[in-house]
């Protein structure tokens, strides 16, 4: 069989791994010069996969077919193994969260994936589980390992506070006294600068969503790649957002994703003072 025959992906990762396995029956000599060989070739075919994607990607034409190639699970594995795109690491935490959530609900409680960043996933445990015959730290060592184990590279675990989730301001919101300005909270623009059924992207990283005179705002990233969402599409007939680059839907309220269950867009504080817009973008 020939690759040209299959595009199954199993078969192939089988191969490689057998491969890589047949290594280790070589003599030291044999086994470093097929190392370096293949050392070599994945030099040469990350620096071509790259060149082709970037000019894809810089090709407005070009851009929509390259998305419809990293949707290909072969194509997504390829690019992967070259670190040209990079695992969607929200999706596998909700995935693993939602294997334990069966366990946590039978001593009351629940947990909450809040943000990954830097390699730690911040969660927020939920519920009674605190109080419960289940002790908090054992309750944390479960969803520590369940998470490390859908993803390797994760560094730590941190269980934040519980605290109201954000709340989506109407723009006629009363006043609120000022916050002080190291606690977090960012003045991105006036209110009445965000176009009605529109958004808006006042600051670096944050995007504002004006659906029907009601505001709210999300950190700058589609939870399927973390890519921009300044074109993003909204459906004030629907409610919806809709990601430029792969077509994941969104409540445009709170984020909810309603392609994937699961997936959320991160949801920031937002609030009104005399007019302008405030935007809590601290971690």
């Amino acid at each position: 069989m020939t690759l040209a025959d299959t595009t199954d992906l199993d078969v192939l990762a089988g191969r490689v791994d057998a491969a890589v396995a047949a290594l280790a029956d070589l003599d030291p000599a044999a086994r470093a010069a097929a190392e370096e060989l293949k050392t070599a070739l994945e030099g040469i075919h990350r620096a071509g996969l790259t060149t082709i994607v970037s000019r894809m990607r810089a090709d407005d034409g070009a851009r929509p077919l390259l998305f419809d190639l990293v949707d290909d699970p072969v194509v997504r594995m390829l690019l992967t193994l070259h670190g040209i795109i990079r695992p969607d690491p929200v999706t596998l935490a909700e995935r693993a969260l939602a294997a334990v959530r069966p366990q946590l609900h039978s001593h009351g409680g629940d947990v909450a994936l809040v943000r990954i960043e830097d390699g730690v996933a911040f969660v927020r445990l939920e519920g009674a589980c605190n109080g419960c015959s289940m002790s908090s730290v054992t309750l944390r060592e479960l969803v520590e390992t369940a998470l490390r184990q859908s993803i390797p590279s994760l560094r730590a675990v941190e269980v934040v506070p519980a605290e109201p989730s954000p709340a989506v301001i109407p723009v006629e919101s009363l006043r609120m006294p000022p916050r002080p300005a190291d606690d977090g909270w960012v003045k991105v623009t006036r209110a009445e600068s965000v176009p009605v059924d529109g958004i808006t992207v006042p600051a670096d990283g944050v995007i504002v969503v004006n659906l029907g005179q009601r505001l709210s705002a999300y950190r700058n990233e589609c939870a399927h790649e973390a890519l921009p969402l300044d074109e993003a599409i909204l459906d004030a007939s629907a409610g919806t957002l809709t990601c430029p680059w792969h077509g994941f839907c969104y409540d445009a309220t709170s984020g909810e994703c309603m392609s994937a269950p699961g997936v959320q867009l991160e949801q920031l504080p937002l609030r009104i003072d005399d007019g302008d817009v405030w935007v809590r973008t601290g971690r």
